[in-house]
């Protein structure tokens, strides 16, 4: 059972109920704590400490030719690497056939796939926290849209996703390695003398 007096003497003084600040708001924090964890000041310096300190890229913007296979299907048929990055920073919720096909018609329309394809580095960057490196995301896709597309497929694949086989295919991947590191190894026979 709690007590609400912290030791005896208290217990046994005059009064007997709890006394609370009148100007309490019912915000469910306690008004005589001072933890840290109830700060409302601390929890803004360190959102804004982990929104300033941001992990550089794993591959510069012209290393396309670290993956020479990538970089040729790039070269030739961007929706391909765009569908691809797209299905993994969208978890599996968009299609990479969908989001290749809409990046063709928009490159068709507008003659500016870079216009679509800025926005998922830009959301891709903050699922992970990479820098916004060397300038803005939109204007690295608007002047260097096929070594964007190399990079981000980079990046992904650094991660340790397999993007030929999509975001579906990555999580069974994982579950499979995990349920082969969760089962112990068969012993054949038993005791024997």
């Amino acid at each position: 059972m709690y007590s609400a007096y912290p030791n005896s003497y208290d217990r046994f003084s005059g009064s007997s109920q709890p006394v609370f600040s009148q100007d309490s708001t019912t915000t469910g924090i306690p008004v005589s704590s001072t933890s840290q964890f109830y700060s409302s000041e601390n929890s803004r310096s360190e959102s804004q400490l982990q929104s300033k300190v941001r992990d550089p890229w794993s591959t510069g913007l012209c290393d396309c030719f670290s993956d020479r296979r990538n970089c040729c299907i790039t070269f030739w048929c961007p929706c391909f690497t765009f569908g691809r990055i797209a299905e993994i920073v969208d978890k599996g919720s968009s299609a990479c056939g969908v989001n290749g096909a809409l990046y063709t018609l928009i490159a068709c329309v507008t003659g500016c796939p870079c216009c679509y394809s800025c926005f998922y580095r830009a959301k891709m960057r903050q699922q992970y926290g990479l820098k916004e490196s060397p300038c803005g995301d939109c204007l690295v896709h608007c002047f260097c849209e096929y070594c964007a597309l190399c990079q981000e497929y980079r990046e992904l694949k650094n991660r340790g996703y397999d993007l030929p086989i999509g975001w579906h295919g990555n999580v069974e991947k994982k579950n499979q390695n995990l349920e082969m590191a969760s089962v112990p190894p068969a012993v054949e026979g038993g005791m024997t003398r």
